[in-house]
C-alpha cells in the first residue's frame, strides 16, 4: 500500500513489567507533538507512571486470573434450577482502539452437580473483561468457562456497555450503547431457563432505565437493604411459593 513498511510487532515479553510500560508511555507522549508547554507541565511528569500502573493494575489485570481457579472448589448440588445474578459492573478495553467500555453483565448458569458462590461469578467476569476483548467474545467467553470449568449444564451472558471508541471517537454517538449475548449448553435452546433468564434482565435493565433512587447498588443489581423475592435464598423461596424455583441473587 504505497510501498509504506510496516514495523512488525516485537515478541511479548515473558513477565509485564511497569517501567517498561511506563517508558513506552513517555515516548507515546512524545509522539503526539503537543506543545512543549503542555509536554513539560507537572502535570504530565509523572503521568508515564500513572499510566502504566492503571493498565497492569485495572485494565489488562485479568491476564494473570485464571478461570479456572476462580471457578474451582465448587459445591456438590443435586439441584438444577437456574443460578443467575445480574447487574454486574465491569470495564474492558477495546483491542482495536485500546480504548474502555463499561458496561453491566448478566451471567447465569444450569449446575451440571457443581455450584460457586455468587462472588466467584463476579470474579470471573472481572478476570475475562479485564482484557484486550471485544464484547461479543467476553461474553462467549464468559459462558464457555462456566461450562468447561464448571461442568454446567448450560451457561449464559448478556452484556450492555458503552464503548467509548463509538461515543467519543468514530460515529460519537454518546447515548448508543452496545449489546452482545452468548448461550452455551442447555441455555442455547430456548426453554424455561433460558426465558426465566431473560425476564430477569429484561427486569433488571427496566429497572435501572427508571433510575432506583438513593441506595448504592450491589451486584446482584438489586438495592442494598432491599428484600425482593430474586434475592432471598433459594429455600426462603421454595417456603414462600410451595415449590422450587430459579436461585437468583
Amino acid at each position: 500500500m504505497g510501498g509504506r513498511t510496516v514495523r512488525p510487532l516485537r515478541p511479548a515479553r515473558r513477565a509485564p513489567s511497569s517501567s517498561a510500560a511506563a517508558d513506552a508511555t513517555a515516548r507515546f507522549l512524545d509522539a503526539l507533538g503537543l506543545p512543549a508547554h503542555v509536554r513539560d507541565s507537572e502535570d504530565l511528569a509523572d503521568t508515564p507512571r500513572r499510566v502504566a500502573e492503571a493498565w497492569l493494575e485495572d485494565l489488562v489485570d485479568g491476564y494473570a486470573r485464571d478461570p479456572a481457579e476462580i471457578l474451582a472448589g465448587g459445591l456438590p448440588t443435586a439441584g438444577r434450577d437456574l443460578v443467575a445474578v445480574t447487574g454486574i459492573d465491569y470495564h474492558s478495553v477495546c483491542p482495536h482502539h485500546l480504548l474502555p467500555s463499561r458496561g453491566v453483565a448478566h451471567v447465569a448458569y444450569v449446575p451440571g452437580g457443581k455450584v460457586v458462590g455468587f462472588g466467584q461469578l463476579v470474579r470471573l467476569v472481572d478476570a475475562l473483561a479485564h482484557r484486550l476483548v471485544l464484547e461479543e467474545d467476553l461474553a462467549q467467553d464468559i459462558a464457555d468457562a462456566l461450562v468447561r470449568h464448571l461442568g454446567a449444564r448450560g451457561a449464559a451472558c448478556v452484556l450492555e456497555a458503552e464503548q467509548l471508541c463509538m461515543t467519543v471517537r468514530g460515529e460519537k454517538r454518546s447515548g448508543a450503547r452496545a449489546h452482545a449475548e452468548a448461550w452455551a449448553g442447555s441455555l442455547a435452546k430456548d426453554g424455561p431457563a433460558r426465558r426465566r433468564f431473560q425476564q430477569l434482565v429484561a427486569r433488571e435493565e427496566a429497572g435501572a432505565g427508571r433510575g432506583r433512587g438513593a441506595g448504592s447498588r450491589s451486584a446482584s443489581g438489586s438495592r442494598s437493604g432491599s428484600r425482593s423475592p430474586s434475592s432471598l435464598a433459594p429455600a426462603q423461596r421454595r417456603r414462600k411459593s410451595g415449590r422450587g424455583g430459579p436461585t437468583t441473587r
